[in-house]
């Protein structure tokens, strides 16, 4: 059995937690070439056999299984986000259907919370009243300045995507449409000088900013630590720093950058999530902590999948073997993976459950574990870089406690 197959030694065992967050891949294909996209450039190219755009029969039959879901475990809300590709390579027409398809379906049923991811190249002024209409939330990808940005993300014939993916911003600032706005995605790149890419994300006063990790594994690890194909077998050292942790270094100099601002700029979610969990708090993201995973991906053609950075994994490697038509989500819950992932600490291999940071951490993002011999059972292969940072992060807290007025 494979870890996405359905487990049949215990088919009557009750499903863990219910699923809240449905990513729909309403589109397939994008626009730009971004030459370190899961999606075109990673090990699985099941892309390639799907249709380009979402059924509007599809839709609604992922609706229905989503308020079947609902009723079935009383959920007071879910979350769906509309992806890709880009997701506004559907049109405004498709999307307005796609839109009306889910109040319908859904409204009835269980509140919902919809937001699009987009490269932002194609967000204007029409697209922004159709989402205003339907009160979706929009999130943009931006690496930075556009030297920065334009290195990865170009269109497919070589031509720089910052100037309109800026453009778009500008006009998602407007008062209008600001509410909209829930915040940028920046993938790190240890070529972009950490402080000017932040600062350059803050000229558009985004409400929030995510710092992405390259995805990689401990069999293709990512940029600038390709000796990294072993995974350690004790929990990291963060006071010798006997590997290299150059992701750590980076986001450092952005976290003192952010916390030291006399006044807060923006929030920053990476930071804000470890902090918490440094405080005994919740951490809600699936990059860190031990909170259940409750996402599914529901592509293009109806079938089910887990996380998408899981493409870089192996071919095949998100594979449920479910589809909208003739399961419910809940079966989901019953793959050898997600069980894995809603286990917290018990679904970590030996090093993370002895590592002082393991509420915190969590292990890292559940692909960026992947080792082709021992699969998921290792620490993320930016171990070394996360303790790191979390140790920085704790001793800048506890600086500033120290120094705050009684």
């Amino acid at each position: 059995m494979t870890a996405w197959e359905v487990d049949p030694a215990e088919p009557g065992r009750p499903p863990g937690v219910p699923l809240r967050q449905f990513l729909l891949k309403i589109h397939s294909l994008c626009n730009l070439s971004c030459d370190y996209c899961y999606v075109y450039f990673a090990a699985d190219q099941s892309w390639r056999q799907r249709p380009s755009m979402m059924p509007l029969d599809t839709v609604r039959r992922a609706a229905d299984r989503i308020a079947e879901h609902a009723l079935e475990h009383r959920l007071r809300s879910v979350r769906i986000i509309l992806h890709g590709g880009e997701p506004l390579m559907v049109g405004r027409t498709h999307l307005s259907e796609l839109l009306t398809v889910l109040h319908e379906r859904l409204d009835p049923v269980v509140p919902f919370h919809c937001s699009l991811q987009s490269n932002g190249t194609l967000l204007d002024t029409n697209f922004l009243e159709l989402l205003l209409d339907h009160r979706v939330d929009v999130a943009v990808s931006l690496d930075g300045a556009p030297a920065a940005h334009d290195r990865h993300r170009r269109f497919s014939d070589g031509r720089p995507s910052h100037p309109r993916v800026a453009a778009a911003l500008k006009l998602l600032g407007h008062p209008r449409y600001r509410h909209l706005f829930v915040g940028l995605l920046c993938t790190v790149d240890l070529a972009n000088d950490p402080v000017e890419t932040y600062e350059s994300l803050l000229r558009f006063e985004p409400p929030r900013v995510d710092f992405l990790l390259p995805h990689g594994t401990w069999g293709r690890p990512p940029p600038g630590v390709e000796d990294r194909t072993r995974p350690p077998h004790r929990p990291p050292d963060t006071e010798t720093r006997g590997d290299r942790v150059p992701y750590a270094e980076w986001l450092m100099s952005v976290f003192d950058r952010w916390f030291d601002a006399p006044q807060q700029e923006t929030r920053v979610r990476s930071f804000e999530e470890l902090m918490s969990g440094l405080l005994g708090g919740a951490v809600n993201t699936e990059a860190f902590g031990l909170a259940p995973h409750d996402l599914v991906v529901v592509e293009s053609d109806g079938t089910l999948e887990d996380s998408d950075s899981l493409k870089v994994v192996a071919p095949g490697a998100p594979v449920t073997g479910l589809d909208v038509f003739r399961h419910p989500f809940s079966d989901a819950l019953r793959t050898e993976a997600m069980r894995r992932r809603q286990a917290g600490a018990d679904g970590l291999g030996q090093v993370c459950r002895d590592c002082v940071f393991t509420d915190v951490c969590g292990g890292g993002l559940y692909t960026h574990r992947h080792h082709p011999t021992t699969g998921f059972a290792n620490p993320s292969v930016y171990c070394a870089d996360l303790a790191v940072l979390i140790a920085h992060i704790r001793r800048r807290m506890n600086h500033h406690l120290m120094r705050a007025p009684q």
